[in-house]
């Protein structure tokens, strides 16, 4: 099968990434003799200075990490809601959603101390060792990918008139970063100079440093600073100016932490996930709902695959809808069960359903958000209020910042057989002005968490608003052999099911898993559930398909009642992934070609 660039292989270390600046720092930590942990760490705040309007330090980063010699654990880099953060308080504001911008959008930051206990507890660098790949990009310049220039010139008016920090990084005299030329972020470079300079002070001793870091981020000047900027009025998608509810406590008081990861075992493979305050779940579900025995699948990119698959997608996703979130329990066990997953298999027909269809797990009544029973956005209603219907996993962004579809991903494995996959994200540029003593901004998870009262997802003091974030590792006999995952919003875990199934049904290669094919198949989304970016709008009955699609499929599809869109060619998923054969210890990995920055690099 041909395929855009080689599956790598070897025996030393594989990374994957959004960006080849950010594999490469990885690929040079490996060589520099640390581990899959001290990489992802070293990635992860490169990222942060090359993919500004895919994530931050302020964002969040969910984390599944297995050890060679541990059990698979995910780190949830999630910030809750701050304690200030009522549905009460929204709604005296006359607000009926959470903004998609500013700081009332703003959860506490998760992402800084999860990669901080990620190299704590895993890793073996020091903090300067980890930090001076993104230092010296921040301070020295990269070449930026064509897609920051075109973020922040969507978004020029906001920044010149109203977010005039943001203009001072992002439009330097007046120009917005170009591709080909060096673009720099000093004060970030200074922010991390200082925490390095604050966290060394207490002594040689690596953990004693990075705890250090910790308490600066939480407690000493760049909590001063978040929560100064927080305070300030800030224009927002609601069109108004607001402050935000974050709080030194709210700061001091919140740690990452470790969980169980949602596991659900299919055909040989069991497939980890992140809990039901993510979309992690619906993977499991999708799954969960695929015929019995494997062997009557239809035939892999067939109309009859596509539409199952579809079909499928559209019942995890409105149970997420009504059971997913961070505010309730979410009854994980009987949504995964094989009675539950009969009789929702069941409604699946030869015709496209356009109807939100939440189940009843242990025979309880689902309920919904109001608006997300009453919002339907077709493609000139998302036009109308600037924001693309179609995505590639880069976000699409209105004028005044709204965001649909975000994100980085990073997979790693080493040469001991360590592996992690990792989804960091919010932060971004557009969504909050920067703040000018750190060279980054706040970020807006909590526009995902709903102000009607009394649902899984609803806005919650303390309680992680329910994230469309979600990297995977896939375990063969109880063995870690795969970590993947995606940037793109609800579209994550379909892009994912593909790539996954493409690997798990196709006939590997060159005596490993074909995942660089599984990449380059052709791919597609729908958007037949509320989203979960404002303005939440859906399309009932919709399907984006790449322009690669058979036209036969296609024609299929729409015989069948689907309202197919033809995308551009190339322009669906931006997957990442990273494998490891436990019979010979060969290495794989493959990243997209899709948004023309996505490396994979190893030997």
């Amino acid at each position: 099968m041909f395929t855009t660039r080689p599956t790598l292989q070897g025996t030393f270390g594989m990374v994957s990434s959004t960006h080849w600046l950010a594999s490469q720092s990885a690929m040079a930590v490996l060589e520099d003799g640390g581990n899959a942990y001290d990489a992802a760490v070293a990635a992860g705040f490169v990222l942060h200075v090359v993919e500004p309007h895919l994530n931050g330090p302020a964002g969040e980063v969910p984390i599944i990490l297995a050890p060679a010699d541990g059990e698979v654990r995910v780190l949830c880099g999630q910030g809750p809601a701050p304690e200030g953060a009522t549905i009460g308080h929204y709604h005296s504001l006359g607000l009926e959603l959470v903004p998609g911008t500013g700081p009332l959008a703003a959860a506490v930051p998760g992402a800084f101390d999860a990669w901080m206990l990620l190299l704590r507890d895993h890793g073996t660098r020091s903090l300067r060792q980890v930090l001076r790949y993104a230092i010296g990009y921040a301070q020295d310049g990269h070449a930026p990918v064509e897609r920051v220039g075109q973020t922040v010139e969507t978004v020029r008016e906001l920044f010149e008139t109203e977010w005039t920090s943001s203009a001072d990084v992002y439009l330097p005299g007046g120009r917005a970063p170009g591709p080909g030329e060096l673009f720099r972020n000093p004060a970030l470079a200074a922010t991390w100079r200082r925490l390095l300079a604050e966290a060394e002070a207490a002594g040689e001793d690596r953990v004693a440093q990075i705890e250090a870091a910790r308490a600066v981020w939480s407690e000493g000047f760049i909590a001063e600073a978040l929560l100064r900027q927080s305070g300030r009025p800030t224009m927002d998608t609601s069109g108004s100016r607001h402050t935000g509810t974050l709080t030194a406590a709210d700061l001091a008081d919140w740690s990452a932490t470790y969980e169980a990861p949602a596991t659900y075992d299919w055909n040989g493979w069991t497939v980890c996930k992140a809990g039901g305050w993510s979309q992690g779940p619906a993977f499991l579900q999708q799954l969960a709902l695929l015929p019995s025995p494997v062997a009557e699948l239809p035939e892999y990119g067939s109309a009859a695959y596509v539409h199952l698959l579809i079909e499928g997608c559209k019942l995890a996703m409105a149970d997420r809808e009504a059971w997913y979130g961070d505010a309730a329990e979410v009854p994980l066990a009987a949504l995964l069960s094989e009675p539950y997953n009969t009789g929702r298999r069941a409604l699946i027909g030869d015709r496209a359903s356009c109807e939100l269809r939440p189940g009843s797990p242990e025979g309880r009544a689902p309920v919904l958000s109001a608006h997300a029973g009453a919002v339907s956005t077709g493609e000139a209603g998302f036009e109308a209020l600037g924001l693309p219907a179609a995505g590639a996993g880069e976000p699409t962004v209105a004028k005044d910042g709204g965001t649909r579809g975000d994100t980085c991903h990073l997979d790693i494995v080493d040469r001991w057989g360590n592996m992690i996959a990792a989804t960091p994200s919010g932060g971004w540029l557009q969504s909050n002005p920067v703040v000018p003593e750190l060279g980054f901004p706040l970020g807006t998870r909590l526009q995902m968490a709903w102000l009607d009262p009394g649902l899984p997802n609803s806005l919650t003091p303390g309680r992680r608003p329910r994230t469309t974030l979600t990297p995977s590792i896939a375990l063969r006999d109880g063995v870690p052999v795969m970590a993947f995952g995606t940037p793109g919003g609800d579209q994550q875990d379909q892009w994912q099911l593909h790539f996954f199934l493409a690997v798990a049904l196709r006939a590997s290669v060159r005596g490993g898993l074909d995942l660089q094919g599984a990449i380059d198949a052709p791919n597609w989304h729908n958007d037949s559930f509320p989203g979960s970016f404002y303005p939440r709008g859906m399309r009932p009955g919709s399907v984006t398909v790449e322009a690669g699609m058979d036209p036969e499929v296609v024609s299929e599809l729409r015989r069948r009642g689907h309202d197919v869109t033809v995308g551009d060619a190339w322009s669906e998923g931006r997957l990442c992934a990273v494998a490891r054969d436990p019979r010979t210890g060969v290495l794989s990995a493959a990243a997209n070609p899709r948004g023309m920055q996505g490396y994979a690099v190893g030997r």
